[in-house]
């Protein structure tokens, strides 16, 4: 989504093996420098399993060095998004505002809340005018029962923006930017301490996104 396939750099697969203790500023040094940040993503390879030992080193370098570090994970808590769960401060849950999803993220977040304490809902808007009956924001945090962070209304063009290679959140007005916008001052209004995530998801689940500072 950053459009950085072909940016010089480490992907998850050379870390697979890492253990102990790795320099902050080497990691750094070492992936593709992408919008002034610095990411560690997949490649288009076989896919390789990530140990726990694995997630264990990447993140603790990541927070040593400073900042914040958003980490993207699935819905199912296995092992290593557990390891990955007990490194971050707060967790995002993006769920669309429909039943079925809410259902599901309503499994998800039994499993999430098991390793991370502090979990929030972002009610995910669908497409097309009207409510048309969905929950909203307040009774979708409800339902699943995690505080409400906020609310991202559907953005309009932007898997066109995708495709033409823009970065998500690019239009300043757009719903993207001023939801990241809102939710970091408040997290840094919160204190030095506070942290958090945002992620996308707008399918027919959920999906968790957590962030350290």
């Amino acid at each position: 989504m950053l459009g950085g396939e072909q940016e010089k750099g480490l992907r998850w697969p050379a870390f697979a093996e890492s253990r102990g203790r790795v320099a902050g500023g080497a990691l750094a040094e070492s992936l593709p420098r992408l919008h002034s940040l610095r990411v560690l993503s997949w490649d288009r390879g076989a896919e390789v399993a990530i140990p726990p030992p694995a997630m264990r080193a990447v993140l603790a370098a990541a927070r040593r060095r400073g900042g914040v570090v958003v980490v993207d994970l699935p819905r199912r808590v296995d092992r290593t998004v557990a390891e990955a769960l007990a490194q971050v401060d707060v967790g995002l849950l993006l769920v669309p505002a429909e039943l079925r999803a809410v259902a599901a993220a309503r499994r998800v977040a039994d499993g999430v809340r098991a390793e991370l304490g502090d979990v929030r809902v972002v009610a995910c808007g669908p497409p097309g005018p009207g409510s048309g009956g969905r929950p909203t924001a307040q009774e979708v945090a409800r339902l699943v029962g995690l505080p409400l962070a906020g609310e991202l209304p559907w953005e309009a063009g932007l898997s066109e923006d995708l495709a033409r290679g823009r970065v998500p959140g690019g239009r300043a007005r757009g719903p993207l930017a001023r939801f990241c916008t809102g939710f970091w001052t408040r997290v840094r209004a919160a204190g030095p301490d506070a942290a958090a995530a945002v992620g996308a998801d707008r399918g027919a689940a959920s999906e968790l996104g957590g962030a350290a500072e």
